[in-house]
């Protein structure tokens, strides 16, 4: 064990309290919820042991740029600051920019703590959505005044408030207006999570203030843009993902093909998981390369 791991083992209250838990249960999986969480003073979480995880990291396992951005961009438009990613996590204060460490569960000592975090869920989640599946840790660390863009994520999502504080704008799931039906299809496709913003949107948001020990329950693929207060933040997300959220990716993808040549298109339903014969003619096509 490494001496972080044994600090964190150390490290033994629960994430969630028992009222948080009833919050989600109340929520999951279609709704947003503000939570608590008591993760605020973790050792893993510090910018120095963030720093420290982010020199290990694989290339493809980190993201980070300027954060004065507006809320909508093209994902080829977002500047780089000029800096490693340890430069950029070690002056974070003083040099605008956010930066992302994703799949942090490689390593074991931030899988101990995802996964202990999570096993206080699974049985309010194995009630709802089955077994928890795909279980990954994001770790977002912001500059004062930075913009994560109007966008959305695939996973079922709880975003932990570690130090500063941001505002979370969320905005109604499955909404026509805010995702077309063929940008869902293009986003399981492998398109990028960014959404095009008009600031008519506005009218259907939600504004979350977090602040060290808030948490908020995000719904899969739930539009958001956040922007960063007057001090550095860290948040921790950490995520899953269900037999839902995996079916409707699945019908999705099938409704691709099927618009690609010119065929009508399935409903996606409010539980995707029992659309089982459409779900096996997207298997049946993907495996035949129709």
């Amino acid at each position: 064990m490494t001496a972080l791991g044994a600090l964190s083992a150390a490290h033994d209250s629960r994430a969630f309290s028992d009222s948080a838990r009833v919050a989600f249960g109340a929520a999951y999986p279609d709704r947003p919820a503000k939570l608590t969480h008591d993760l605020v003073d973790h050792p893993l979480l510090t910018l120095d042991a963030l720093a420290t995880l982010a020199e290990k990291m694989p290339a493809d396992a980190v993201e980070y740029n300027l954060g004065a951005l507006p809320l909508g961009v093209r994902p080829e438009d977002t500047p780089s600051n000029g800096l490693t990613l340890g430069e950029t996590i070690r002056t974070i204060e003083s040099n605008g920019s956010w930066a992302v460490l994703k799949n942090v569960e490689r390593d074991p000592d931030y899988a101990a703590l995802l996964d202990a975090a999570l096993a206080e869920l699974e049985p309010i989640v194995a009630r709802k959505t089955g077994p928890m599946l795909h279980r990954e840790a994001f770790i977002f660390i912001t500059s004062p005044g930075s913009v994560t863009p109007f966008h959305m994520d695939p996973e079922h999502n709880i975003l932990l408030q570690i130090r500063g504080e941001k505002t979370m704008t969320v905005f109604p799931v499955a909404d026509p207006a805010l995702v077309p039906p063929e940008k869902s299809e293009q986003f399981h496709g492998g398109g990028h999570r960014n959404l095009i913003w008009d600031d008519a949107f506005m009218a259907k948001a939600s504004h979350n203030l977090l602040q060290p020990g808030d948490a908020i329950h995000m719904p899969v693929k739930a539009p958001h843009f956040v922007k960063n207060g007057p001090a550095v933040s860290v948040s921790l997300s950490i995520t899953w993902r269900s037999e839902r959220s995996v079916a409707e990716g699945e019908l999705h993808s099938l409704n691709a093909l099927l618009r690609k040549r010119g065929l009508p298109v399935v409903k996606v339903g409010e539980k995707p998981e029992s659309q089982s014969v459409q779900r096996l003619l997207y298997r049946i096509m993907r495996k035949l390369g129709v």
